[in-house]
């Protein structure tokens, strides 16, 4: 058979339907990655075992070619002891390409794997949508953008925990935040998730995350201020049962959502799902083929996350500290030992240069001096005043008086300085003392002196006379009046009878007093 006729009959297998082995897989692999390079023509399933493992070899790398291989390609893998020098070096290139994108993609893995992601930890839970939309090769893209996912983060006990929610018109909790603690184990059972395939039941979901994967019982940490709770939605059709409540009432429990639509996702959808903002929290890809991209994304995303962003109880101000936080206050003001709270401070307490007296202000102090000095230039210290105290600022209420190097406070006539030095009340001059022989009278800042009734003032101001005149009420000529007249006349030399018998005591006491 001529090289011509050959040619035309493997160019034919070429173009017939069919795909490589029984793999159902492939063909819906090279739709997916039709978006981002050229698909890869389908193989007869007459191809030799030899050519067909050659084939898939070069398969493995299909978003790396950049041009469809020709027949005249396959024809020499096909006849391998005819191939001609050209063939030969096409060949050989495409192994060389194709070891070349192997060892570079594994140095990729082995790098993410290196190079954990060194986020606080987080208890994550993906909510996978598995329903009839999704076909089984993209579902399987899927669990690998999940593993990747997994391999790219530190997985522990005390690290990040992960839970798997898969959903389509039922809801099936594949694996609680509980149940591994390690990538193989983890890795493993998500190789085993199987889809559901119905409908799209994603507020559901939300609604079983939310009350069944993100709970104490299946090992959430919501206790810890410092564990921020994330769910990751990837879906790639419209739900069929509202979300916007659900995914509310999620978010205020504390959730933090982010949805990747795949395809036919409904944008609008997933921003009532996800958190704010959505700039940082929706994602969309072409296509399940090249979800993988989005784990770098993710991996920086989570790798950065703000931990003062995720919510704090600091009083003024919340600073980042590799996987928490710490609180500071503003300028002003001290921490409190309950490390949250604070207070304005006392300056002078920090530490001062004044002189004699610190006075706080809001973020600083003024000095001031004591009585009788004042502050100099450099405002810090003090020198003795030489000039008079009173005018450099007192506190009296009515005079104040030189002293010295101070000053003394004094009051007014008709007042008297209270018990506080500073301030006046009016005096009684009564109280203070007084020569009244019977009543005395205030009369601001004196007195006067007043005599009971029947009695008159003497022209001392002071004593006191019994009054006669007003009794006499008949003629003097009569004698009645004369009678009465010496009657009053015998008492009043009574009166003073008695008052010289008293001082003549007074007198006698003082000088036995003297005498003793």
């Amino acid at each position: 058979m001529t090289s011509l006729t050959w040619r035309l009959l493997c160019f034919i297998c070429l173009l017939a339907p069919g795909t490589v082995g029984t793999s159902t897989q492939f063909g819906s692999r090279s739709r997916q990655i039709h978006s981002i390079s050229p698909s890869i023509p389908r193989v007869s399933s007459q191809v030799s075992p030899r050519l067909h493992q050659r084939f898939g070899e070069i398969k493995s790398i299909e978003p790396r070619f950049e041009e469809d291989p020709t027949a005249e390609s396959f024809l020499e893998l096909q006849q391998p002891g005819a191939q001609s020098a050209r063939g030969s070096q096409q060949q050989q290139g495409a192994r060389a390409g194709a070891n070349s994108y192997l060892q570079e993609r594994q140095g990729a893995d082995n790098g993410a794997t290196r190079s954990n992601c060194k986020n606080r930890p987080i208890d994550l839970v993906f909510i996978i949508d598995s329903s009839r939309s999704v076909r089984p090769s993209e579902f399987e893209k899927a669990k690998e953008f999940l593993q990747h996912m997994v391999e790219s983060m530190a997985i522990g006990s005390d690290a990040t925990r992960v839970g798997v929610v898969n959903y389509a018109s039922t809801v099936k909790i594949e694996f609680l935040l509980k149940t591994y603690f390690s990538k193989p184990a983890m890795k493993q059972a998500l190789a085993q998730v199987e889809p559901l395939a119905s409908g799209t039941m994603t507020g559901l979901a939300i609604k079983t995350a939310m009350e069944k994967a993100f709970t104490v019982e299946a090992g959430a940490r919501t206790g810890s201020a410092n564990i921020a709770k994330v769910a990751i939605i990837v879906t790639d059709g419209r739900p069929q049962d509202k979300v916007e409540e659900i995914s509310a009432a999620a978010r205020a429990s504390g959730i933090e959502i982010y949805a990747v639509g795949v395809d036919r996702a409904d944008m609008m959808s997933l921003r009532l799902m996800a958190s704010q903002p959505h700039d940082d929290h929706v994602f969309y890809v072409e296509t399940y083929g090249v979800i993988e991209k989005l784990t770098l994304k993710f991996r920086e995303t989570l790798c950065g996350l703000d931990a003062c962003a995720q919510g704090n109880n600091c009083q003024h101000l919340c600073v980042n500290n590799d996987n928490s936080y710490n609180c500071k206050c503003r300028e002003g003001y001290v921490l409190n030992p309950d490390k949250k709270t604070c207070a304005r401070s006392d300056t002078c307490a920090q530490g001062h240069d004044c002189q004699h007296i610190c006075v706080s202000t809001d973020d600083s102090f003024v000095c001031k001096c004591r009585m009788g000095y004042v502050l100099n230039a450099d405002q810090k210290t003090c020198s003795r005043s030489s000039s008079d105290a009173c005018p450099q600022g007192h506190n009296c209420q009515h005079i104040c008086a030189k002293n010295g190097n101070s000053y003394i406070c004094k009051c007014r006539v008709g007042y008297i300085l209270n018990m506080d030095q500073k301030t006046c009340s009016r005096s009684d001059a009564c109280a203070q003392g007084h020569d009244c022989q019977q009543i005395c009278i205030n009369n601001g800042s004196s007195y006067n002196c007043k005599c009971e009734v029947g009695y008159v003032l003497n022209s001392d101001q002071k004593t006191c006379s019994q009054e006669m005149r007003g009794e006499i009420t008949q003629d003097a000529c009569m004698c009645e009046a004369q009678i009465l007249f010496q009657k009053k006349v015998q008492s009043t030399i009574q009166e003073l009878s008695r008052k010289l018998d008293e001082l003549s005591d007074k007198v006698t006491l003082i000088e036995g007093e003297q005498q003793y």
